[in-house]
């Protein structure tokens, strides 16, 4: 019969498994609605990736995007998107006219940015929005919308399990906007899996102690929670603080540099639990490569031109939603090391195995990640 770690670890890596294809920058588009009396102005941010996987926009496989290559299939492109866009008020919907299409750099990329007006039978009291954009090709896709009405802001995150909703004019109230920020938050870690995957690094030696150049099991649950403890502080406010510091625009990298940063923190944690020369002080480790990670945290705000009431707001929520998502990664995988740890086997499975497939892992997203660059 199996023993029961061996269900328990198996239930925790098939958690995992979905949304291993996705680890990079979760797919984000900016929508930013302007109402003036019956019409509304729209620009509408996509990333140039994103399209491409839809439309296949590279006409010499070349793996490279030219103005050309956009210019031509633009008519194809503000079809595609505003098709699946839909805006109402009062029950009565908004008809969608495409103007101009530019092009736009955001941190991770280039992006198509698509320029529209809605014209409404009604001056609008609240703006209904269905969003269903790459609903069929990518189930994680998000929309960060902002409806903006004589300088009251409203926002609203959208997707497939949340397509539609209606904002209303006068704006959101701060609570609502924390609250929007805080769920988004807890799903950027559940999507954005490499760091996931890295926080899951650097719990596996929380239940042994390094004894050489290898692991022996600890004596009581005290050492562990200390030692995590630690580690997830750490970590807190090391992305916390670059977080901050990107969102506010004090500073700033390249994403494809952040994301390659991200993955050789993982691949560098990993090979460390397999041969553990830094044994001692891993919070520092949590500390210096959690810097890195905020940078990856930082994308999803830095997108949205939020006032700086709202921004505050929402880096708060956002921050406070990494910080459940990460609980809820301990709360899974940290019962599961300590109650086994002397289990015949167990060390070798959830350590060294765990840390040999985080690592494959690491390599495969450095080479994906490098690659373009090296093009």
């Amino acid at each position: 019969m199996m023993p029961r770690w061996i269900g328990l670890l198996l239930g925790c890596c098939l958690l995992l498994l979905p949304p291993l294809a996705l680890a990079h920058k979760p797919s984000d588009s900016y929508l930013t609605l302007t109402v003036q009396g019956q019409t509304v102005q729209g620009r509408w941010d996509i990333a140039l990736r994103d399209l491409d996987n839809a439309l296949l926009l590279d006409a010499d496989g070349n793996g490279q995007l030219t103005w050309g290559e956009i210019k031509v299939r633009e008519r194809d492109i503000g079809s595609y998107a505003l098709a699946r866009l839909a805006l109402s008020a009062g029950g009565q919907a908004c008809g969608l006219q495409p103007r101009d299409m530019l092009i736009d750099h955001h941190t991770d990329g280039a992006y198509a940015v698509l320029m529209f007006n809605a014209r409404c039978a009604q001056p609008p009291t609240g703006l209904g929005i269905g969003y269903r954009l790459f609903a069929d090709l990518d189930t994680l896709h998000k929309g960060l919308v902002q409806v903006v009405n004589d300088g009251a802001i409203a926002t609203a995150i959208l997707g497939l399990e949340h397509p539609e909703e209606v904002l209303e004019l006068q704006g959101k109230s701060l609570l609502s906007v924390l609250g929007d920020f805080m769920l988004e938050g807890v799903w950027h870690i559940w999507r954005g899996v490499d760091h996931a995957l890295f926080l899951i690094a650097l719990l596996l030696p929380a239940s042994w102690v390094a004894s050489g150049r290898g692991w022996q099991p600890v004596g009581s649950v005290r050492p562990v929670l200390v030692e995590l403890l630690r580690i997830v502080t750490a970590f807190t406010a090391a992305h916390a603080i670059t977080l901050s510091l990107a969102t506010f625009k004090l500073i700033s990298l390249p994403g494809a540099v952040v994301e390659i940063g991200i993955a050789i923190t993982i691949l560098l944690t990993a090979l460390n639990n397999l041969y553990p020369v830094v044994q001692r002080r891993l919070w520092l480790v949590a500390f210096v490569f959690g810097l890195i990670h905020g940078f990856g945290f930082a994308n999803v705000l830095v997108g949205m031109a939020l006032p700086p009431a709202h921004l505050a707001v929402a880096l708060a929520g956002f921050n406070i939603g990494i910080e459940c998502g990460q609980l809820a990664l301990v709360l899974l995988v940290l019962p599961v090391l300590y109650l086994y740890r002397r289990e015949r086997g167990f060390k070798s499975a959830a350590l060294y195995g765990g840390s040999i497939a985080i690592g494959a892992f690491a390599i495969v997203w450095v080479w994906q990640r490098s690659a373009p660059l090296l093009a």
